[in-house]
């Protein structure tokens, strides 16, 4: 008997080559596209190729047609409100800087829709990202790099259980990217020159102050203090919310040189202001951690470290915590260190684990 996959389809390229290549396998393949974020003011902003509205459910469905496979639209708005939208509010009113695409992976992409296609008997979920997953000799299943390093996505998916692993096929990982175009106009699919999707699918504009002013208006802090790291006022910022560590652009500080955000205060709704030198450090504290290529991290260890998507990674040491935390020491200076960003441990081609960066 044929195994049964759900292709979480996009309405992009990848996801939608993901699904050929499954048919041509020989698995019996149900495109799905799940919805998540369905207000159509967002929706209209779609242009670059968004992954969560009426146009991407009309690209793949068309592409389903194509490749003669059943598709649904399944609705998991309310699985992405509280596990996506909700913190990534949250994570900004305390001064943080959430990654929501991390959060959409682990618990809507794969815990809700997982969860919902083991109901309906099938084998395996299946996406368009670029990355492998492996067992390991320890029995362990792991991201893998992809073929690719231009589109490697690994560093998002860290935080995946063992049981989401093994239940989870990545067959575009395998590939370069301009294969995979090749792929779908080979095969006449219609999404085969559709431009990547760049933005946060539910901020479009880029504007995160504007759509959090939007979402919780009153919970949000107004104008505050730019301040030196010992309180000194250098003038008024707009928000903490606008603001992330190692920001340059935006400031409107007059102070005759370059200068960064080095800290977020919220307690005080202070940013804190220095020299670039200042957003370098060699440790980094994580939280949440999430061990993948191994059960636990029962001795220190050296790994290459990401402390977020587009960084190029530095080797470092990795050591247990009394508390469980993880402390990361840097073999050389990292720059803008992020609270609420990941930091993603690499052995070799394989995701070790990662956990989200927190203050000391």
């Amino acid at each position: 008997m044929k195994k049964k996959v759900v292709v979480g389809m996009s309405g992009g390229v990848d996801s939608s080559v993901a699904a050929l290549l499954l048919k041509e396998q020989g698995y019996d393949v149900i495109g799905v596209t799940m919805q998540i974020w369905q207000q159509e003011d967002a929706c209209s902003l779609e242009k670059k190729g968004g992954c969560c509205g009426v146009s991407a459910v009309e690209d793949a469905r068309r592409v389903a047609e194509v490749i003669g496979i059943p598709y649904y639209v399944m609705n998991f708005r309310r699985e992405f409100q509280k596990n996506v939208i909700d913190y990534f509010v949250a994570e900004y009113l305390r001064g943080r800087t959430p990654n929501p695409c991390i959060a959409c992976n682990r618990y809507v992409k794969w815990e809700a829709l997982l969860n919902r296609s083991l109901e309906i008997g099938v084998d395996y979920i299946a996406t368009g990202h670029y990355a492998r997953i492996e067992q390991l000799q320890n029995g362990r299943y792991a991201i893998r790099n992809s073929v690719t390093a231009a589109k490697d996505q690994t560093y998002a998916l860290y935080n995946l259980t063992q049981e989401q692993l093994s239940r989870t096929l990545m067959p575009v990982g395998d590939f370069e990217k301009d294969h995979i175009r090749k792929i779908a106009a080979d095969a006449n699919l219609p999404v085969a020159h559709k431009p990547d999707s760049q933005d946060i699918c539910f901020v479009p504009d880029g504007d995160y102050g504007a759509f959090l002013d939007r979402e919780r208006g009153g919970d949000v802090p107004g104008p505050g203090n730019f301040v030196t790291r010992d309180g000194v006022v250098l003038g008024r910022h707009k928000g903490i919310t606008h603001y992330t560590i190692g920001q340059r652009r935006g400031l409107d500080l007059p102070m005759g040189k370059r200068v960064f955000v080095t800290e977020i205060r919220p307690e005080t709704n202070e940013v804190v202001i220095g020299e670039n030198e200042d957003t370098f450090t060699t440790q980094v504290i994580c939280d949440h951690v999430n061990y993948m290529a191994i059960s636990d991290l029962d001795a220190p260890r050296r790994v290459m470290a990401k402390i977020r998507y587009n960084h190029g990674g530095e080797y470092c040491m990795i050591e247990k915590m009394p508390d469980g935390r993880v402390l990361c020491t840097f073999e050389k200076t990292v720059r803008a260190s992020t609270p609420g960003q990941a930091v993603v441990f690499y052995d070799g081609e394989y995701v070790l684990g990662g956990g989200t960066i927190c203050k000391e």
